[in-house]
């Protein structure tokens, strides 16, 4: 103990910009090491809490603790991921793939705009990210391919639609965010309609252009003599997905529920629905509840080390130290927003998006604040950012998800190419909602 008290003392002597430098070193070399980011925030929290407070520093990592755990808005994470899970291992996915029929039947590339319709109606019903690209992955991918779809096309088309779930509320990036952020969450998911539809839409234009354009990247639609009244009881697909999404969506943006009432009502559709389609078992909800609790635990640890780390960094002087060097940046504020995006789109190439909104977001927002920004259109421009992240390279997740699916000729390398295009659709996203702030604020 003595050493790390005479640590601390030599290290608050330099000031906190040593303190910071340090501190950002110890991060970057435990991660290095493999040891978990929860694990990781907390032991540099507790060494620089004993270390330049002393020991009775240690009750406020605790009550910071305790804060961040015991919003009641947080009960809705568990509740959507409940929600996805369900949903990952019932056949309404399927279902709901068969009757987009409908919408992309007759058009050059029509299962991939078909695909991403799909995405969007299960990223509104659940706003988990991993289970939507596995389902896509399993379900449109190996159709595409036995099509005859360019292979970058379609796995770009799995990967980013099923990413969707960042953006499309019931999003958790923006459930996370509203917490951190002290910001209203029901705020974010009107903010992010019309941005996440966006998104999708540029998804659909590019697969459209590129289907017309590349005759070889997408077959040419199928003749279909068949009458409509012989597609209509496909329809039947849509109705119970719809009337989960009309019933969350529509109890929360009506003033009927709040975020945390709907989550829990659009588990007990979801599971009526189940129910409805003789699917549902009680080994079926016992395996959910247990994938639920494993996410759920994951997001809760690092949860409590990022809040931890972010209590300490503040005592210690750190959060009005960064701030003021964020500000130095530029006199011009569009100038500090980029620089923001860049900080953020690099740390999302090696850290999960949980740890990343819960470690910068006390940071950013308050410059964003005071440079006279909604932190509600700020929420929605860090969402898309985080849209990103899925995607990028080295740890891209949304690739680690698809290729768990995947036929094994089908390398994480091809999938990470794949990926660039719609790496590139988003950037164009982040920079419209930088140029045109009222695509949130409508």
């Amino acid at each position: 103990m003595f050493d790390l008290l005479d640590f601390g003392l030599n290290l608050k002597a330099l000031g906190i910009e040593w303190g910071t430098l340090v501190m950002f070193a110890l991060l970057v070399g435990l991660l290095l090491t493999g040891t978990p980011l929860a694990m990781v925030t907390l032991l540099v929290a507790l060494i620089f809490a004993i270390g330049w407070f002393g020991p009775m520093a240690v009750p406020l990592i605790t009550s910071r603790v305790y804060s961040f755990v015991s919003s009641f808005v947080f009960i809705s994470v568990p509740m959507f991921v409940l929600m996805a899970a369900i949903l990952d291992r019932s056949g309404i996915a399927r279902d709901l793939f068969d009757a987009m029929k409908l919408v992309g039947g007759q058009l050059r590339g029509g299962v991939a705009v078909q695909t991403i319709f799909v995405a969007v109606i299960l990223a509104a019903m659940s706003g988990i990210i991993g289970g939507e690209i596995v389902l896509l992955g399993l379900v449109a991918l190996p159709q595409m391919l036995r099509l005859g779809y360019n292979r970058r096309l379609a796995i770009g088309v799995v990967c980013a639609g099923g990413s969707l779930g960042t953006m499309v509320p019931p999003s958790i990036v923006l459930i996370i965010y509203g917490l951190t952020a002290n910001v209203s969450v029901g705020d974010l998911f009107t903010a992010a309609f019309v941005p996440g539809f966006m998104l999708a839409g540029l998804y659909i234009a590019y697969i459209l252009f590129r289907s017309y354009l590349d005759p070889n990247a997408a077959p040419p639609p199928p003749v279909d003599r068949t009458p409509l009244r012989e597609h209509l009881p496909l329809l039947r697909g849509l109705v119970l997905p719809m009337l989960v999404v009309f019933v969350v969506l529509g109890s929360i943006y009506g003033g009927i529920a709040s975020v945390t009432e709907a989550s829990a009502i659009g588990v007990a559709g979801v599971i009526v629905s189940t129910i409805l389609r003789r699917e549902f078992s009680f080994s079926m909800l016992l395996d959910a509840a247990m994938h639920t609790l494993a996410t759920v635990g994951m997001i809760m640890w690092i949860g409590i080390g990022a809040s931890a780390l972010v209590g300490v960094y503040n005592l210690m002087g750190g959060i009005r130290f960064i701030s003021q060097l964020i500000a130095g940046v530029s006199d011009n504020p569009t100038v500090i927003i980029l620089f923001m995006m860049a900080v953020l789109f690099i740390l999302g190439m090696f850290l999960d998006w949980v740890g990343i909104a819960l470690l910068t977001m006390p940071i950013f927002v308050p410059i964003i604040k005071d440079l006279g920004y909604d932190p509600v259109w700020f929420g929605v421009l860090f969402a898309m950012n985080m849209q990103v992240s899925f995607l990028t390279p080295p740890f891209g997740p949304a690739a680690f998800y698809l290729k768990s699916v995947t036929p094994p000729d089908i390398s994480l390398g091809e999938i990470f190419r794949s990926l660039v295009p719609f790496i590139c659709l988003q950037v164009i996203a982040v920079g419209l909602l930088v140029m045109f702030p009222a695509l949130a604020m409508h």
